[in-house]
């Protein structure tokens, strides 16, 4: 009887640490989104993309946060690893860009990680140029 409990309480902490580093390697530690390699969800112009926001911001949430989109525009203002498209969406980028785009109709792709009221502008973080 003894031992049947011993191996009862051994075999159920093996599951039990089994389970725990499933859920700390499966769930907290996920490898990041390769967004470059990603298909876009959505394909959309920047105009029309603040337009959805500014008419209903939790619809367009609902549509596009944490999504992969691409969206086209004039860049109207350029840094080192930033991009604004026709003053209405930002997309940082991962790497410095070493062409000058400013001026130029692009498509970039990028996750969209929402809308900043302040600045009036939607945001995108690891972006690629098309």
């Amino acid at each position: 009887m003894k031992r049947k409990r011993i191996l009862f309480i051994i075999a159920a902490v093996l599951i039990v640490a089994s389970a725990g580093i499933y859920f700390y390697y499966g769930f907290l530690f996920k490898e990041a989104r390769n967004i470059a390699a990603e298909s876009p969800d959505f394909s959309i112009t920047a105009g029309k993309l603040l337009e959805e926001y500014n008419a209903d911001p939790k619809k367009a949430d609902a549509l596009y946060l944490n999504k992969t989109i691409a969206i086209t525009g004039t860049v109207t203002k350029e840094t080192d690893s930033v991009i604004t498209l026709e003053n209405t969406v930002f997309c940082l980028f991962t790497r410095k860009i070493k062409e000058k785009q400013l001026d130029h109709k692009v498509t970039v792709k990028g996750k969209c990680i929402g809308y900043d009221e302040l600045f009036q502008e939607v945001k995108l973080d690891q972006c690629t140029l098309n």
